[in-house]
């Protein structure tokens, strides 16, 4: 297991134009994601309402010139790198290896050795694409190659140290991530909700955000949408969800409105006659620019998403996973993880603010903000470790190396920073700084007990993993599979 190191090292390159289609799209959708097999093999679906997120498309047909690969800062020169190119909304992901060996293959495009491997103005990293086709296209979202089976995907990391392991991680994250179906019904009732919202809202427009478009939701994962109203004064929040809360009485495919008066206040409703929830909330538009710096950050490395994907159903299960009730949002585990992976000797991750801050300027046009990340160059680890011993590697940084009084968690900065005397760090029992608005997401652990009962967790899954090595030791992966399969 690598080391870690004291300061990242800086100007390293950071993560690249993606490359595959999506798991989890209806038509007007169409993400890119890189996923497991199964998964990229889904049913043409019925063409939903698109999007509004759509600024004036271009009309260039020229390309830009292609951006080499970076690993660790010096330039990719192989080809394993396929370009997949879909139409409307989507948001695409790069084909890296997993430092063990990948959990997906793509195959080489065709190109000369001195080209670069992506296409950055046919593909989006991880925004919408604005040039929306017209009523009549056929679009058909590509499939890139993937491993035949999921045998020889669990046969690709038996070679790694902590074999089993890192297959029960994979293996949790095929039966749990997000599938098409799971997104579907976000959007078809997202759509139904805009249009009636735009009945008192005329102008208003509602977009899916958090582990639903960011690559890192599961099947049970709840949707976040954001509400968005234009104007020169801007909404009282409260008094705007207070009129939504009286809409919604009236909708019959929405029920147990509850209006939620905190910090960032919500309106809280299901799907009828289903578990399908629904955090609704108006003008917080930090969440739409951290979905796109989380998607990024997803599918700069095949171990990204696993990786946490184990890691929430590992807190949620042993209750430190709700900020409601003083432990971690899902949010704050999610930068958690990230800066682990940044700090290590050899990082899996950069900080991609740091070395590209034009891509994830904060005060960037709220339509523009899908195109900030997309000529932003591969990034490749040198880093080999695999899921096993990365899983390990969190538990014992935050169970034994991290010193939670005197620093500060910075995904932005990839670093962990000294505390200091502000009131945002002061008295603080968890410091996770948000990476645009700079303030803690982790505020919701402000009892010790909560705060001890955290730090406990980690101490004790630290010590039952690495005396067991195996997933079991410390949550029922095999429970939680049959239960995510049995989800429709």
């Amino acid at each position: 297991m690598f080391p870690r190191r004291t300061t990242p090292p800086r100007g390293r390159s950071a993560y690249s134009n993606g490359l595959h289609p999506p798991p989890t799209a209806p038509q007007s959708y169409d993400y890119n994601h890189q996923s497991l097999p199964g998964v990229n093999s889904f049913p043409r679906l019925e063409r939903l309402p698109s999007y509004e997120w759509n600024p004036p498309p271009s009309t260039s047909t020229v390309q830009p010139r292609h951006m080499p690969a970076m690993i660790n800062g010096r330039k990719r020169q192989n080809d394993q790198f396929s370009a997949h190119h879909v139409k409307r909304q989507r948001v695409d992901t790069p084909s890296h290896h997993l430092s063990s060996p990948p959990l997906i293959h793509s195959r080489p495009p065709h190109h000369r050795t001195d080209r670069a491997v992506a296409e950055p103005s046919r593909l989006s990293l991880t925004g919408f694409d604005h040039s929306y086709p017209g009523p009549n296209l056929d679009v058909r979202p590509q499939v890139p190659a993937v491993l035949e089976s999921s045998s020889s995907l669990h046969a690709s990391i038996t070679d790694k140290p902590y074999p089993q392991l890192s297959c029960q991680m994979v293996e949790l994250f095929e039966a749990c991530q997000q599938q098409p179906s799971d997104l579907q019904r976000k959007e078809v009732c997202r759509s139904r909700l805009q249009q009636d919202i735009q009945q008192i809202f005329p102008s208003a427009r509602l977009y899916l955000t958090g582990s639903s478009m960011n690559g890192l939701g599961s099947r049970c994962s709840d949707a976040d949408i954001c509400l968005v109203i234009k104007g020169n004064k801007k909404p009282d929040a409260l008094r705007v969800l207070g009129r939504l809360l009286k809409l919604f009485k009236t909708l019959s495919y929405v029920e147990r409105n509850q209006l939620i008066r905190a910090k960032v206040p919500i309106l809280r409703f299901r799907e009828k006659g289903s578990d399908l929830e629904f955090d609704l909330n108006v003008n917080n538009t930090v969440g739409i620019r951290n979905t796109f710096l989380l998607r990024s950050y997803a599918y700069a490395d095949l171990r990204v998403r696993p990786m946490i994907l184990v890691i929430k159903k590992w807190a949620r299960y042993n209750n430190i996973n709700d900020a409601s009730k003083g432990t971690l949002s899902s949010y704050t585990l999610v930068l958690m993880v990230l800066h682990y992976l940044q700090t290590l000797s050899e990082p899996v991750l950069p900080s991609l603010q740091r070395d590209y801050p034009e891509s994830f300027n904060p005060l960037m046009d709220l339509d523009m903000v899908p195109e900030g990340p997309k000529h932003i160059p591969p990034y490749i680890s040198r880093n080999k470790s695999s899921l096993g011993e990365l899983l390990l590697g969190f538990l014992k940084y935050y169970a034994t190396e991290f010193s939670w009084d005197k620093q500060v968690i910075s995904v932005r900065e990839a670093r962990a920073f000294p505390k200091n005397n502000s009131k945002e760090w002061n008295n603080k029992f968890i410091c996770v700084e948000e990476p645009f608005e700079r303030n803690n997401v982790a505020r919701a652990v402000h009892e010790k007990l909560k705060f001890d009962a955290i730090k406990a967790k980690f101490a004790e899954s630290c010590r039952l993993l690495h005396e067991r090595k195996e997933l079991n030791s410390i949550l029922p992966f095999r429970a939680i599979i049959i239960k995510e399969s049995s989800r429709g």
